[in-house]
């Protein structure tokens, strides 16, 4: 009996996969018509894009300004949430302490909240009256807001999210051997930290910051509220977008271009961690 059971059990797995591949009408027509919805837009910026004088609006003064400041200041602001992300995602991930999960929550907030609103909690801090920006005005004279720094501020705040999401997930899943084998070694909680640890969450590590130079990059609502749209100075490449809109529909497109391209090459780098599991 237990043998018949067995050799069953290959040609139930066998039929199972013919089962599942009827897919109803109900669900299959609604999945297109989501797919449509959600292609459709970028077809057609690939369709009204003016691909005969795309290089000579890519080569303009004000997008090749706009494009630096963009990929300037999202670099900084990446290497910002490196600085401060990843030991707050070692320490929600490492450190059993009262209220971790309300912290984690907190830290997620940014992901949910409108940009706007961030944008204007930013200004009630570190604007020229705010909680701490008129310290910092009055102390050491520096201005945050409407100034490029105000720019690395405002996507930090946006961006810095998807980093900590990312490697706290990568820490939870690392094999804690490694570090205790290191502790038994007489290795210090610093030296296990930046030669077992970082290593090991490494593929994670680069993954979150990738999202979150990509969320920088193209980082809007926070960034016009709390820093502006000076151009050279505030004026990143969704500002410009925006700008575009109201005088040159044309150079609006191309600017989009540029950001679908990063997008879309962020998606083929991740496409092995996340998309190959599907």
């Amino acid at each position: 009996m237990t043998q018949q059971v067995r050799d069953d059990a290959p040609r139930e797995r066998q039929a199972t996969p013919r089962r599942r591949g009827r897919v109803p009408a109900a669900l299959l027509i609604p999945a297109g018509l989501g797919l449509l919805f959600l292609v459709l837009p970028l077809a057609g910026l690939l369709v009204r894009a003016p691909w005969t004088s795309l290089p000579e609006r890519l080569t303009a003064p004000g997008a090749l300004t706009a494009l630096r400041l963009s990929v300037q200041t999202a670099t900084l602001a990446t290497a910002l949430c490196l600085l401060l992300g990843v030991p707050l995602a070692w320490v929600l991930a490492r450190v059993e302490f009262p209220g971790r999960r309300l912290v984690r929550a907190l830290v997620t907030v940014p992901l949910v909240l409108p940009p706007v609103v961030g944008g204007v909690a930013l200004l009630l801090v570190f604007g020229r009256r705010g909680l701490l920006g008129g310290w910092l005005d009055a102390t050491f004279g520096i201005t945050l807001p409407f100034s490029t720094a105000g720019v690395v501020l405002a996507e930090s705040f946006v961006a810095m999210p998807f980093l900590v999401i990312a490697v706290e997930g990568a820490l939870r899943a690392a094999d804690h051997r490694y570090e205790e084998a290191a502790a038994t070694l007489g290795a210090n909680r610093w030296t296990t930290f930046t030669h077992v640890t970082l290593p090991l969450v490494a593929p994670g590590l680069a993954a979150g910051a990738v999202l979150c130079w990509a969320r920088a990059l193209g980082e809007f609502g926070a960034t016009i509220t709390f820093a502006g749209n000076y151009p050279g100075r505030t004026q990143t490449m969704p500002l410009a977008v925006y700008l575009a809109l109201e005088t040159d529909l044309e150079s609006a497109i191309v600017l989009s271009l540029v950001l679908l391209v990063v997008s879309v090459g962020i998606l083929v780098a991740l496409r092995d961690r996340w998309m190959s599991t599907a």
